[in-house]
Formats: C-alpha cells, sequence, structure tokens
C-alpha cells in the first residue's frame, strides 16, 4: 500500500510539473506540433528529424512531395542513390535513406497506417522499436504525434532542463525519465504533446547548454539558474525583448 508520505511526494510531483508546463505554456504559448498533413508523414518527420534543425527536415519532406514519391511503396521501391539524394537536406542522408526505407518497408508489411492505428498502444511503441534505425525517442514522437497516444517524448532538451530544475540527477536512462512524466502527470495527449513541444522550444532559446538564465521565466524554481543570474541592473541582450534585469 502506498505511504502517505508516497502520496505527499507524488502530489508535489505533479503539482511542481504542472507549474513548469503552465510557465513555459505563459511564456511561449501554443507550439502547434506536430507538422505534417497525415499520419505518414508525421512518421517520416519523426525519423529525419534526427541530428538536424526541422528546417532541413521541411526541404527534405517537400523534395519527397515534389518527386511525388511521399508514400510507404514509393519510398520503399526507391533505388538508395535516388532516396538519397531527395533526403539530402536533412543530413546524414544515406543513413537516413536506409532507416526510412526500413521504416516503410515494414509499415508496408503490418498493413499500413490504418492496421497500426488499431494496435494498443504498448503493442505499437514495441513493435516501432524492433525497426531499423527508429529508437525511443523516435518511436515515442510516432506514437504521440501520428497517433495521438499518451506517451511522453524525452530527448537532450529535457534532460538538461529537468536535471537543473532539480528533478533529475542527469544520468538516468530514457525509460526512468519517461516514466517520472507519466506517472505524475495525467495521461492526456494534448498535455503531453504541448509539454514536449515547450520544452524543446525552451531549450534552444533560452535552457542552453550555455544558458539564458535571466531571460527564464523558471528562474526563481531553479538553483543552478539562480547562480548564474547577472548582477542587479545588468542589460542583457541575448534576451527576446532586450530584457533589463533591474532587481
Amino acid at each position: 500500500m502506498t505511504s502517505s508520505r508516497q502520496k505527499k511526494r507524488d502530489a508535489k510531483a505533479r503539482a511542481s510539473l504542472r507549474d513548469i508546463y503552465q510557465r513555459l505554456l505563459d511564456t511561449h504559448g501554443p507550439q502547434h506540433w506536430w507538422p505534417g498533413d497525415s499520419r505518414f508523414e508525421i512518421m517520416v518527420g519523426a525519423v529525419l528529424t534526427q541530428n538536424t534543425a526541422w528546417t532541413n527536415v521541411e526541404r527534405a519532406i517537400a523534395n519527397l512531395k515534389r518527386a511525388k514519391a511521399l508514400s510507404p511503396e514509393a519510398i520503399a521501391s526507391a533505388r538508395h542513390a535516388r532516396l538519397a539524394k531527395w533526403l539530402r537536406p536533412s543530413g546524414y542522408f544515406n543513413i537516413k535513406a536506409k532507416r526510412l526505407r526500413s521504416m516503410c518497408r515494414w509499415l508496408l508489411v503490418q498493413g499500413g497506417v490504418r492496421r497500426l492505428a488499431r494496435l494498443a498502444t504498448e503493442d505499437l511503441r514495441a513493435a516501432l522499436l524492433d525497426v531499423h534505425g527508429i529508437g525511443p525517442e523516435t518511436a515515442d514522437d510516432i506514437v504521440l504525434y501520428a497517433f495521438e497516444r499518451p506517451v511522453f517524448v524525452v530527448d537532450a532538451y529535457t534532460h538538461r532542463l529537468f536535471a537543473r530544475l532539480g528533478h533529475l540527477n542527469g544520468d538516468e536512462g530514457y525509460e526512468t525519465v519517461r516514466h517520472l512524466f507519466e506517472e505524475s502527470l495525467d495521461a492526456d495527449v494534448r498535455l503531453f504533446n504541448e509539454y514536449h513541444a515547450l520544452i524543446v522550444r525552451h531549450g534552444k532559446e533560452v535552457c542552453r547548454t550555455r544558458p539564458h538564465c535571466e531571460c527564464c521565466s523558471l528562474l526563481e524554481i531553479c538553483s543552478v539558474g539562480r547562480l548564474h543570474r547577472a548582477p542587479r541592473g545588468r542589460h542583457i541582450p541575448d534576451c527576446a525583448n532586450e530584457i533589463l534585469i533591474a532587481r
């Protein structure tokens, strides 16, 4: 039986993660993720976005569309050299061509997107993880954004931000962090969708490797951020609106 102390800790974790979400949402606004006109396009984007900026993914997907090749059948049957050329803007194009072809061939064997949509969430996730080149983050991108299932996506930004906030040690494995969020928050697809997108936005613009702590809406609850706080009255040119710190 869960002890009262454990219940209090769980309630505190839920409240804290909810508070962080609300602060990020108030700061950055809705992110409208994931761009894509179909479940399959979202799946393609999830593979191509590995180790590159989204703008590069958009260029690669545009190449596929121009070639009338944005379908599992076209990608699975395309010659490697041609597919790699279409994917060149996304970087690591030879590797991604192999991974994307593997996913498309697997998708065809499974009977297509509609057939996959009938699977239970855990079965869908396990099946994706068996595909060459699809790891936990990519699988969860697909499960959450393409199939709208409540799984929390974890990435490097999640580790960095929540280690600085004191929720992680920084060396936890993917599944440990995923379960932390899933057990502390309601199983809400819209919440998980928006939360992950906000973490990415905040990680790219504010909580960077060299953080812009004075611009951070989480500063007052971040011990690392308080250590980086600028002296009173110092002008911070990196802030989006040229914030003048005057505490």
